[in-house]
C-alpha cells in the first residue's frame, strides 16, 4: 500500500513537470514560405539560416519551413495558398504582390531610373511608406532588396524597337505596369509565371525576356539566350511577405526576434545583390554573351511611350497617381542636385 501511494505520488509529480514542459510546444508555430530561389542557392541557404536563428532565439516557438525552387507554383498560385492558410508567406518580387498592394510596383515603373545612385535616394524617401501599405494589406515584410535592373535577354541583337517587332516577349503573369509598358510600344507580350520562363525559353514560346543578370544566371535563361541589350528597363525589387493572420499566435517578444532577424538578412541581401550582379555580369560575358547598347536616339521615345501608358494605369486607379507623381518627382529632384554639381 505504501508502496503504491510513493508510486502515485511519484507519477503525479512526472506530470506536473511533463506540463510544464507542454506549452513551448503546443505554442509552437510553423510558418511556411514559398520562394522562386532554387534550393542550393545561396539565397536558400541564408533564408533557412536565418530561420535556424529564428528558431534557436525563441526556443522552438516559431520555425520557419521554406520550399524552394517554386514547387508551390507562381506568385498568384502562392497567394491563393496564403489565403486559404495552405502556406503563411513568400519571397515575392515587387509585381507579385500587385493585386494585393499595388503601389509596391512604383519602383519598378518602366524607364523611371537611370542610375542606382537615382534609386537610392527615393527608396529614401519612399520605402517606409511602401513597407506601412504592405502591412495595412495584411502584409508583415522586412525590407526590400534590390534586384537590380532588368536588361533584355534575346537570341537576335536588339538595338531599336524594329528589332522588337513580332518577337515573343515575356512579362509576368499578373504584372499589368509591363503589359501596358509592352502594349504602349506596339509589342505584342507574352503573360507566364516566372516558374515557366525557362520552359518557354527552351519550347519557342518566348524568345525574349528581361531580367537583371544575376536573375539570369540563377534561372538559368542564359542558357537559352545570346544577346544582353543593357539599357535599364526597369528596377527590380524582392520581399518576403508574411501573412499578418498567421503571426497572431506568436507573441510580441518571438515577432520582434522575427522582425530583427529577417530585417538584418535583408539589408544584407539588398547590398549582397549588387555584388552578385557585377559578378554574374561578369559570368555572362565570360560565358560568351554579347553585351548590346539601345539606339541612344531610341531612349527618348520608349521613355516617353511607357511614361504614357503609366499614366494611363495611374488614371484608372490601378496605381496612386500621386505616389508615382512623387517618385518622379523625386528622381528629378537627383538629376537636378547632380547637374548643379557640388557646393551649389
Amino acid at each position: 500500500m505504501m508502496l503504491l501511494q510513493r508510486t502515485s505520488k511519484a507519477l503525479r509529480v512526472l506530470i506536473i513537470l511533463a506540463g510544464a514542459c507542454v506549452p513551448a510546444v503546443l505554442h509552437a508555430t510553423d510558418l511556411k514560405i514559398a520562394t522562386v530561389a532554387p534550393e542550393g542557392s545561396s539565397w536558400m541557404k541564408d533564408l533557412r539560416a536565418a530561420g535556424l536563428q529564428i528558431r534557436d532565439r525563441t526556443a522552438g516557438r516559431v520555425n520557419l519551413k521554406f520550399y524552394g525552387g517554386g514547387i508551390q507554383g507562381s506568385d498568384r498560385k502562392v497567394l491563393r495558398k496564403i489565403r486559404i492558410g495552405q502556406l503563411h508567406g513568400g519571397v515575392f518580387t515587387s509585381n507579385g504582390l500587385q493585386e494585393r498592394y499595388p503601389d509596391v510596383v512604383i519602383y519598378g515603373s518602366p524607364m523611371l531610373f537611370d542610375t542606382l545612385d537615382e534609386v537610392d535616394f527615393v527608396r529614401s524617401r519612399l520605402d517606409e511608406r511602401l513597407t506601412a501599405g504592405l502591412e495595412k494589406a495584411g502584409f508583415v515584410s522586412f525590407g526590400f532588396a534590390g534586384g537590380g535592373f532588368a536588361y533584355l535577354l534575346s537570341n537576335k541583337p536588339v538595338r531599336g524597337i524594329a528589332d522588337l517587332r513580332g518577337q515573343k516577349i515575356w512579362v509576368p503573369e499578373g504584372d499589368p505596369t509591363s503589359y501596358a509598358a509592352m502594349q504602349s510600344l506596339e509589342l505584342s507580350p507574352v503573360a507566364l509565371p516566372i516558374t515557366d520562363v525557362l520552359t518557354g525559353l527552351q519550347t519557342g514560346l518566348l524568345n525574349i525576356v528581361a531580367t537583371p543578370p544575376v536573375g539570369a544566371v540563377v534561372l538559368q535563361w542564359y542558357t537559352k539566350t545570346k544577346y544582353i541589350t543593357t539599357q535599364p528597363l526597369s528596377y527590380t525589387i524582392g520581399l518576403l511577405a508574411i501573412d499578418k493572420n498567421a503571426l497572431k499566435s506568436v507573441s510580441p517578444a518571438d515577432q520582434a526576434v522575427l522582425r530583427e532577424v529577417m530585417t538584418k538578412l535583408y539589408t544584407h541581401f539588398d547590398a549582397q545583390n549588387r555584388i552578385d550582379n557585377a559578378k554574374a555580369e561578369n559570368a555572362l560575358r565570360a560565358n560568351g554573351m554579347q553585351f548590346l547598347e539601345l539606339d541612344p536616339a531610341e531612349v527618348p521615345v520608349w521613355r516617353a511611350s511607357t511614361a504614357a501608358a503609366m499614366d494611363k494605369l495611374a488614371a484608372s486607379g490601378s496605381i496612386s497617381a500621386d505616389l508615382l507623381r512623387e517618385a518622379r518627382s523625386h528622381v528629378q529632384e537627383y538629376r537636378a542636385t547632380r547637374a548643379a554639381g557640388p557646393g551649389r
